[in-house]
């Protein structure tokens, strides 16, 4: 490793001009293994399993040698899941009084009543709730309902013919865990779990759809809401499930006809189907915490046959993700203590700094857009927050009650101290330093309310952050992170959030139009891609264009930022590699992946990222730069004629 890159792993028989990816990242992608316990590996997922050991580190000395409640609230939580004996010993019994619950339904009204209260259990419903900023009213929370109810990933596996033998798969894992409930025809009971799934799943949107920042924004006052749906009883619901008046008082619908298509499946006649449904669900929430019979099957089929993955996580790192689900911000206080240097902030800051400005340049200069649209985009740009490393508050646990002998009430606890929180916002003005990440999270956000990008500190390592590399590595990794996800503020949904965060259109007609042909354009290049172990199965363009975007935007104003870094003086050669090779390398070495055959097929469905190779190679044949770093030439592979390629910021 010299300088951020380890050039020693590089694969010399295959050309960066032909394939930057496994030019850079060829021996490991032949040669490593994915671990049993994963579905993927690769950077991101390295630096996951070492983060995750320092938790570890962690939560155990919180339970072995607490230093205050909070971190005697953490250590309860983690003895409870690694005290095997006691959940083993407990099995199914935690779950009979719920399953009491779903017995006594005789009607409709029962059934909505049911949803409402064990909305605080975790049990998967049939309509999701989340607190948010209002996106038309930036400057206030409110509830927004969004379509739910389903086993499987997505609405396509209840419909495509491809998807048939993970169906039958389903009906049997169903089958396998109502009958470890100890209920008898369960493979009938399955059966119909699955007919009511595909009803409700025949009513979903698909996933390009709830993209759609402008058709999911469906402002309803609460009489409105009844008449969309007068069969639910929204009291009763809310009621049950410990919600006040207010956070129903105005929603967001954002998917107004999924929400009224449900009439046709909460009947009279359906009664019994949804019963069996709540109990299939009841046990499919709880059985991470029940006895290894639970975990087992529930591991078999989410992770072998949905993933592809070998072996179940070991239980301790399962117990650490547990922790982290439930106080993942009083963890990441003691993380940073010593995983976050002042160095890391002061170089971070540095950098974005380079990248608003390339951003800023870069849309002077563009030709596409017009000057009006053009001071409007300056405007946003210069409204971005950037947060890095860590919250500057933390979350306040001490409400959180946590019991060393008590898994499954620990989970639920958790859950609902975390509602709480949430429903606690309405009326409240905007916490602007809240994060929807914790810091020991390996990954990066950018949130369109409050116009913020925001870096956690376990990101800040190598291959995306080597405080001993030179500005090209570190421009070609976390710069263009950086400049991703700014990116996603001018992205197909991002750019139509103006610089306070509200959903209002800042542009021209024509300039919306000329970005429209461009980002078609890049939408057709992902459409053909077909990564390895799809068996055949593309990118869905439309569905991964705001990604895309994303990543082609954000290397190429990174590029644009390491030459600002640079001014007029042009570093000497390393290794060989001048910075403009660096800068590209790096940024493959960045996106060093791989991933199991299942699990690929299932993120082609449901993720709107693309594959690792393509996010590699298909960004750098649209960016000139990368064709004079390394003289690619109309014979080369990755070669894409001048006219074809896209640079839309």
């Amino acid at each position: 490793m010299t300088h951020g890159l380890d050039t020693t792993a590089f694969d010399p028989q295959i050309r960066a001009q032909d394939d930057l990816f496994r030019h850079v990242n060829g021996p490991w992608l032949r040669e490593t293994p994915i671990p049993a316990d994963r579905a993927t590996a690769g950077a991101f997922v390295k630096l996951l399993d070492e983060a995750e050991k320092i938790v570890r580190g962690i939560v155990e000395r919180c339970a072995d040698e607490p230093a205050s409640d909070e971190e005697r609230t953490i250590g309860a939580l983690y003895r409870s899941f690694m005290d095997v004996e006691r959940v083993e010993q407990v099995g199914a019994a935690p779950l009979a009084s719920d399953l009491d619950r779903v017995d006594a339904i005789g009607s409709v009204a029962d059934v909505v009543r049911t949803l409402g209260s064990l909305e605080r259990s975790g049990v998967a419903s049939i309509i999701g709730v989340y607190i948010a900023p209002d996106r038309g009213n930036p400057d206030r929370y409110i509830a927004h309902l969004v379509q739910s109810g389903l086993g499987l990933p997505d609405e396509s596996y209840y419909r495509d013919d491809s998807f048939a033998p993970i169906r039958d798969a389903y009906v049997g894992h169903v089958a396998t865990m109502l009958e470890l409930a100890g209920f008898d025809a369960a493979r009938e009971r399955a059966e119909r779990v699955l007919d009511l799934e595909r009803r409700i799943a025949a009513k979903h949107w698909d996933r390009v759809a709830t993209r759609d920042a402008q058709k999911t924004y469906n402002l309803r006052s609460a009489d409105e809401l009844s008449a969309m749906l007068p069969v639910f009883d929204w009291t009763a619901w809310r009621e049950a499930a410990g919600i006040g008046p207010e956070v129903l008082a105005e929603v967001v619908v954002s998917q107004p006809s999924y929400l009224e298509g449900l009439a046709t499946v909460l009947t009279d006649e359906l009664v019994p189907a949804w019963a069996d449904w709540l109990r299939w669900h009841v046990v499919h929430a709880a059985a991470p915490y029940l006895s290894s019979a639970f975990v087992d099957e529930n591991f078999a089929f989410y992770g072998r046959t949905l993933q592809g993955t070998d072996e179940l996580r070991p239980r301790w790192k399962r117990g650490v993700g547990f922790v982290e689900g439930a106080m993942g911000e009083a963890v990441g206080k003691i993380y940073v203590r010593s995983e976050f240097p002042p160095a890391a902030k002061e170089r971070m800051t540095e950098l974005i700094e380079n990248l608003i400005e390339a951003y800023r340049r870069s849309i002077s200069e563009l030709s596409w857009m017009s000057d009006e649209t053009k001071k409007r985009a300056h405007e946003k740009l210069d409204a971005f927050t950037p947060k890095i490393g860590h919250p500057e508050t933390f979350r306040d646990y001490s409400a959180l009650v946590a019991e060393p002998d008590d898994l499954l009430g620990n989970a639920r606890r958790a859950l609902s101290f975390g509602m709480d929180i949430e429903l606690a916002k309405i009326g409240q003005p905007i916490d602007r330093d809240e994060w929807y990440m914790t810091p020991q999270t390996v990954n990066a956000y950018y949130n369109p309310t409050m116009n913020e990008i925001v870096f956690p500190a376990a990101i800040l390592q190598p291959p995306f952050f080597d405080a001993d590399a030179d500005d090209a590595v570190n421009y070609g990794a976390i710069g263009a992170v950086i400049g991703h996800e700014i990116g996603h503020g001018f992205d197909d949904q991002g750019s139509q959030y103006d610089g306070t965060g509200a959903l209002r259109n800042w542009w021209t007609d024509g300039d919306r139009s000329a970005f429209e042909q461009l980002t078609a354009a890049l939408i057709a290049q992902y459409d053909g891609l077909s990564p390895e172990g799809a068996d055949g199965q593309t990118v869905n363009g439309a569905l991964t264009i705001g990604e895309n975007i994303g990543d082609l935007g954000g290397l190429g104003i990174a590029y644009k930022a390491l030459r600002l870094a640079l001014g007029d003086d042009e570093p000497d050669p390393i290794d060989g590699l001048t910075a403009d090779q660096r800068f590209f390398l790096s940024w493959a070495q960045a996106w060093q992946g791989k991933t199991r055959p299942a699990e690929t097929i299932r993120r082609l469905t449901v993720d709107p990222h693309s594959p690792p190779e393509f996010r590699c190679n298909q960004v750098v044949r649209n960016i000139d730069a990368f064709y004079a770093a390394f003289d690619v030439t109309p014979d080369d592979a990755l070669w894409l004629d001048p006219e074809e390629r896209v640079t839309i910021w």
